[in-house]
């Protein structure tokens, strides 16, 4: 593992930050782009090897992931955490913000319990390459069921989340002050661009936490037993190929969720998760195991970090409009190209 490049760490880093929020199953991915390249990344970043540095190394960069996620939904997660504490400081479970921190901590419950019973197992069984490829192919199948499958309740979901997602008018100091000049209002006092756009900025945040609020209000009423139904799906990312957001999409549009609700839910299911799983592997790093590649974990980690922020931006705009096919369609013949490419080789 000393002779991991820092090109490996930088291609594994950014495929890991971006991958894991895309439903395309970033461990998947992990565990075929070096088989497919051959040669030293095939030694170097074997996730199945023994007591594998690359597997504490892709895991360790979850806990930048999680970061860039925690940076993202930093509102919310002030407001979720603050309702975890008032729920326990007052004893009862009544607002939005307290009934979802609730939600998330049961729907973490069994993948928790699950990853830290079986990981080690799941790891030796399902981590070769051809195996991932073939559990690429089911998500993307996955993925397409979903879509093609999905509920008239999910379907009416999307219409009131559209509804609600209606984009407020924001008035800008400038434009008044044209508005005010036209009108023969008297002179109009010039006010700074830079005041005016920040002004606009102001209104744009309000206007998504706004949202955000209204979202976490759809959310709770899917109540705590489909909250666990829906985190418990995330236990099949275990299996290499298997996205969790992808899986969990899916499941949360099954129980009535809107695409857009499913995909939120989605990634603050995940944060947890993801955060305890890459903290868990922080010790190996900092021992043997990182020996000789710490400036690669640094680089591969700022590079996940900042690819899991760019991506959980741009898919939070995506799923507003638009659905998880296409990403089915990459799953299925990625994963298909695989396997012909790794079988006959």
């Amino acid at each position: 593992m000393s002779h991991m490049t820092y090109l490996e760490a930088s291609v594994v880093g950014l495929i890991q930050g971006v991958t894991e929020l895309f439903p395309v199953s970033s461990l998947g991915h992990n565990v075929l782009i070096p088989a497919l390249v051959g040669g030293s990344w095939a030694d170097n970043l074997n996730v199945a090897a023994p007591e594998s540095p690359y597997l504490a190394f892709i895991v360790g960069l979850h806990v930048a992931t999680a970061l860039a996620m925690v940076i993202y939904f930093w509102r919310d997660w002030v407001r979720i955490i603050g309702g975890f504490f008032t729920s326990i400081r007052d004893r009862e479970i009544a607002t939005v913000d307290q009934k979802l921190a609730w939600m998330i901590i049961l729907a973490t419950i069994p993948v928790g319990l699950v990853g830290l019973a079986f990981e080690h197992e799941f790891r030796v069984l399902f981590g070769k390459p051809i195996r991932a490829a073939i559990f690429l192919v089911i998500n993307g199948l996955i993925l397409y069921a979903g879509e093609r499958f999905r509920t008239r309740k999910s379907l009416a979901a999307d219409d009131e989340a559209a509804a609600e997602s209606e984009p407020v008018p924001v008035r800008s100091a400038v434009a008044d002050t044209v508005v005010m000049a036209e009108a023969g209002a008297g002179p109009a006092v010039a006010m700074p661009a830079v005041a005016a756009h920040a002004s606009g900025q102001r209104a744009v945040k309000q206007q998504e936490s706004t949202r955000a609020v209204q979202a976490d209000r759809r959310l709770v009423k899917v109540g705590y037993w489909q909250a666990l139904v829906i985190g418990s799906v995330q236990i099949l990312a275990l299996l290499a190929g298997i996205s969790r957001d992808g899986v969990v999409m899916v499941t949360g549009m099954f129980r009535g969720l809107s695409r857009q609700d499913a995909a939120r839910f989605s990634f603050l299911l995940s944060t947890p998760v993801i955060f305890a799983a890459g903290a868990l592997k922080v010790p190996d790093l900092t021992g043997p195991l990182g020996s000789g590649i710490r400036g690669q974990i640094l680089v591969g980690s700022i590079l996940s970090g900042v690819g899991a922020y760019l991506a959980v931006r741009y898919l939070m705009r995506y799923f507003q409009t638009r659905t998880l096919t296409p990403f089915a369609i990459y799953c299925f013949v990625f994963g298909l190209g695989s396997i012909i490419y790794l079988s006959v080789r």
